[in-house]
């Protein structure tokens, strides 16, 4: 078995997390409710989803109910301590958006999958944002029936640093100082650019 995680920075991964938790369809809802509800650790409705993005960001910062940002530090310390092993390959969302091709390649070389030069082209273009957002009904049929908008809102922007117009400073203060008392300097380097560091 091999693992390949595909970590985020945790403020886009907050924003994005917004977007599809505020968003499930009011079937997925009923569904979601029904399983809380049926859950003796819960017994209660699903958490409703404030709208407003830095809301949801304070909350997922001070671990309210599933919007808990520190388990997603946990997560990512529990990554970080395994990226030696040889099964695991640690993937950034900002290597991928600064060099797609370069990543598939290492992804491939980790899988052991030979692709013809040939190929390449044509599948990272397809990997692309775009490319998949066109194609989401098609990929991600699931998210016609969870998400309203359907695979759009699932496939939402693609970018990164959004979070810098939608969060207060002091709640991004906060998060920087989580990840300054929960992370390594080499891992929260990590988290905010990826492999290659902050683009000059």
């Amino acid at each position: 078995m091999k693992i390949i995680h595909v970590a985020r920075d945790g403020r886009d991964a907050a924003l994005s997390l917004h977007n599809h938790l505020g968003n499930f369809t009011a079937r997925a809802r009923a569904q979601l409710d029904d399983i809380s509800l049926g859950d003796p650790k819960f017994g209660d409705k699903y958490p409703e989803i404030t709208p407003d993005p830095a809301l949801f960001f304070h909350e997922w910062l001070l671990g309210r109910e599933d919007r808990d940002g520190p388990l997603f530090l946990d997560l990512e310390n529990s990554y970080w301590a395994a990226r030696h092993d040889p099964a695991m390959l640690l993937v950034h969302y900002a290597d991928l958006k600064k060099d797609r091709a370069a990543e598939m390649r290492r992804i491939a070389e980790f899988l052991d999958i030979e692709v013809a030069e040939t190929a390449w082209p044509s599948l990272v273009e397809a990997a692309g944002f775009e490319a998949m957002k066109r194609h989401g009904a098609e990929l991600a049929p699931a998210t016609q029936d969870l998400f309203e908008g359907g695979s759009d809102r699932f496939f939402n922007r693609g970018t990164n640093g959004h979070w810098q117009d939608a969060f207060s400073k002091a709640d991004l203060d906060l998060y920087a100082a989580m990840v300054k008392r929960e992370c390594s300097p080499e891992l929260a380097r990590w988290l905010e650019f990826g492999r290659h560091g902050p683009t000059a």
